[in-house]
């Protein structure tokens, strides 16, 4: 069952670890990355394609990138699902991040494109987060903002979804 705003606010916030900022303290790397290459393995089934896949990710808060290509998708663009170190949690984007906001990406992303992926990333015990949700301005505990001009902050999706 999909976490509501609030649910989701208090699971970030429980997962900002100011000690830990790449992955936390108890990572199991094997294990994210074995659950990692199955969700990319059960979406290439799902959607009867090879998605690339980025699993070269240094200096980071995520895990890896799962890309779904255009041409497997009933969307008009690719899809990328991006999987975070931190708590099990992946966020799922029309095109690249940032490439479109909620309004458009409500009217462009397809129900059966985001119902296969939603199946396959809860049949792993993933847990979707909005990109949209995750582009506030990051407020955590960690001094993660001190590593940045006043005039670009971090952002949630910075903490556990982007490279640090």
């Amino acid at each position: 069952m999909p976490l509501d705003d609030q649910h989701i606010w208090a699971l970030l916030r429980d997962l900002d670890d100011p000690d830990h900022m790449e992955f936390p303290q108890n990572y199991d790397h094997a294990a994210t990355r074995a659950r990692f290459d199955q969700l990319a393995a059960r979406l290439n089934q799902r959607f009867q394609c090879t998605c690339s896949v980025d699993r070269g990710v240094q200096d980071a808060s995520h895990h890896g990138t799962i890309v779904i290509p255009t041409t497997a998708t009933a969307s008009g663009d690719h899809i990328a699902i991006r999987v975070s170190n931190f708590g099990a949690l992946v966020t799922v984007t029309l095109g690249n991040p940032g490439s479109y906001d909620e309004e458009e990406e409500n009217l462009l992303f397809e129900t059966a494109d985001r119902r296969r992926i939603k199946d396959e990333v809860e049949a792993l015990g993933y847990i979707a987060v909005s990109e949209h949700l995750l582009w506030t301005r990051y407020d955590g505990a960690s001094n993660l903002a001190a590593y940045y001009p006043p005039e670009h902050p971090p952002t949630w999706w910075t903490r556990f979804f982007d490279y640090l």
